[in-house]
């Protein structure tokens, strides 16, 4: 069964920083490439990080060098790890494959950035 479950966010001042998990089913973990993606309000599901095939990472221009992804492959865990947050990344992340699997979104973790 195909499944993400996102933890991890809440309110935080501009500067601040948060830490998301998204925790994966076994299978999906071992055989496709994971990613972040994020939805503010009125707009349109935006990719945010993601693996390669070999492994690397790619970010959006808008999170390059204040967010990192990371995984843990014992725990099918995928994290993003977001420094600097400014208010323009206020959104709900959701986490999923690369390219993601479309009808198996979870239910996202509310990120708000505010002073």
């Amino acid at each position: 069964q195909v499944q993400f479950v996102e933890s991890g966010g809440g309110l935080v001042q501009p500067g601040g920083s948060l830490r998301l998990s998204c925790a994966a089913s076994g299978s999906i973990f071992s055989i496709y490439r994971m990613g972040w993606y994020r939805q503010a309000p009125g707009k349109q599901r935006d990719l945010v990080a993601h693996f390669t095939h070999g492994g690397s990472t790619n970010y959006a221009d808008s999170v390059k060098g204040r967010f990192t992804i990371s995984r843990d492959n014992a725990k099918n865990t995928v994290y993003l790890q977001m420094n600097s947050l400014k208010s323009e990344d206020t959104a709900v992340y959701y986490c999923n494959a690369y390219p993601p699997l479309g009808d198996y979104w979870g239910q996202g973790t509310q990120v708000t950035v505010s002073s």
